[in-house]
Parts: structure tokens; C-alpha cells; sequence
């Protein structure tokens, strides 16, 4: 990796977007407008895995389900249903985002994170694979695990994932370490820019990070039904899972493949060579 890249891999923050402008030949239909204009996520699953969601929220909306990852009588763990909640808010506020990004989709939570943003990765694992099992259109992965031993298990699911027509989309880790599962290519991998308009996206022509979206002081719903500003590229991740909703919303036989190629012609740093 380069120097370059090593800048860009985690954020945009405190750089110009200028600098990260690309040029493209492609002769294909590209641009926001086409990729989401008109699209408000109708019809489209999306499911946020994190610290649960408070159902009721007004900036939320409806949730057409909750569930939670529990340890198992007999050992492992197991997914169930709940009454939903939200351990820490930081779910709360991601499902507020996409809702704004996407209206009208439609939401569901799994919980993986406990008070105090803590989890193990046997959860994070289990809430994924039964995520990707359930056929979610988009699943919001607003966070990450340093713990090597478990990054082949989510490889495979990620993998499983992406050739069943699953988005995940996933937060890289606030500072340069590290973490899984946003480092896997079948991952639209996330950053954060800090513009305060909420559709502006881009594209980071030196990866693993692949886009930027809108991280800083991003005003967001919180437990007890108050809202606050959040930073971070976990509030980042959630404006391009609602972009993606979007866009399935619109082009509903996409495939994930396709779909990374209609936010790469859709940010704003690519232009028309």
C-alpha cells in the first residue's frame, strides 16, 4: 500500500475531495440520478446488525422485526425474538439514518453488541450467518473485530453472502488497524468524509476502504426518543446501506457486483474522462 493509500484507507477526514477525484471512460448509464433519483427503499429488507434498535423511535419508524443473539443452553449461540431495544443506542441511531436515506424500506434488527458497545465474535458471527440465511437485501454491519480467529469464519459468510444477493455493508475501524469484515472485497467497506450533505458519496481510488459517506456531527435518533450528533465511520456506514436500499429499490434484479458498480459511477469524485 501506498503512502497515499495509507491516508486514505480509514477516512477522508482533513483532506480536500479534489485529491481523490478519478476519472472514468465508462460508456455505461451512471450517476446518482440514475443509480437511486426517484427511489425511497420500497420493497427492500434491510437489516441492522448492532446494539438493537428502540422500536417506537418517531425517527425510526417502524421495525418489522427484532431479535437478539443469546447464548444457547447447550452451548454456541442462538438467534430469537424479541421485544425489541436497544442495549447502547448506537443501533437506534443507525437505523434512524437508513430511514432517512430510505423511507420507505423495510427494517428489521438483530442484536450482537451489550451495553457498553461490547460483544464477543461468536455473536458478531452467528448474527451474520443468520442474517445472510434470512435473505436481507442489505445488512448494516455498523461495526468490526480485531480477533483474527475469526476472520475466516466471516469470510465465508461474507462470500456466502455476497453470491446470495446479500449486501453487507461494513464500517471500517475508526483508527488505522486492522479488522474484519469490512477488509473483504464481497464488502462495500465504508469511511467517513466530513461535508455535512448526506448524499454526497465517494469513491476512494485506494482501497481496501471502497467509499466515503457523511461521518461527522451527523445528526441521529437516540434512546428514550431524543436524538444527538454522532461521528465516526459507524454513522458513515449506515448513508450508503440506505443508498444501497435504494438503488435495489430501483433496480430491484441487481446483483452486488452490480450494485458496487452503481455507487462507483454515482460519487461524486468520478467524473467522465
Amino acid at each position: 500500500m501506498t503512502a497515499t493509500g495509507a491516508r486514505l484507507t480509514w477516512s477522508l477526514l482533513g483532506r480536500d475531495r479534489a485529491e481523490i477525484e478519478v476519472r472514468t471512460d465508462w460508456a455505461g448509464a451512471g450517476g446518482a440520478e440514475w443509480a437511486w433519483g426517484g427511489a425511497d427503499g420500497r420493497g427492500v429488507r434491510v437489516c441492522v446488525l448492532d446494539s438493537g434498535v428502540e422500536v417506537g423511535h418517531p425517527s425510526v419508524g417502524p421495525v418489522a422485526s427484532s431479535h437478539t443473539v443469546r447464548e444457547a443452553a447447550r452451548g454456541g449461540n442462538e438467534v430469537v425474538a424479541d421485544t425489541g431495544g436497544d442495549s447502547c443506542g448506537h443501533g437506534t441511531a443507525c437505523a434512524s439514518i437508513i430511514r432517512m436515506m430510505a423511507p420507505e424500506c423495510e427494517l428489521h434488527s438483530v442484536q450482537v453488541l451489550r451495553s457498553g458497545y461490547r460483544g464477543s465474535g461468536g455473536a458478531l458471527i452467528e448474527g451474520v450467518r443468520w442474517a445472510v440465511d434470512q435473505g436481507y437485501d442489505v445488512i448494516n454491519m455498523s461495526l468490526s473485530t480485531t480477533r483474527r480467529e475469526f476472520a475466516q469464519a466471516l469470510h465465508e459468510i461474507a462470500d456466502r453472502a455476497y453470491f446470495g444477493r446479500s449486501l453487507l455493508v461494513a464500517s471500517a475501524h475508526n483508527m488505522p488497524v486492522e479488522s474484519f469484515p469490512w477488509r473483504f472485497s464481497s464488502v462495500i467497506s465504508v469511511g467517513s468524509h466530513e461535508e455535512d450533505r448526506s448524499e454526497l458519496l465517494l469513491y476512494n481510488p485506494a482501497p481496501p476502504v471502497e467509499f466515503f459517506a457523511r461521518g461527522v456531527r451527523v445528526p441521529a435518533a437516540w434512546p428514550g426518543g431524543t436524538t444527538r450528533r454522532c461521528t465516526g465511520n459507524s454513522f458513515a456506514t449506515p448513508h450508503v446501506a440506505g443508498m444501497c436500499a435504494r438503488i435495489l429499490g430501483k433496480h430491484p434484479d441487481m446483483t452486488p457486483f452490480q450494485v458496487k458498480q452503481a455507487l462507483f459511477l454515482a460519487s461524486a469524485n468520478v467524473r467522465r474522462a
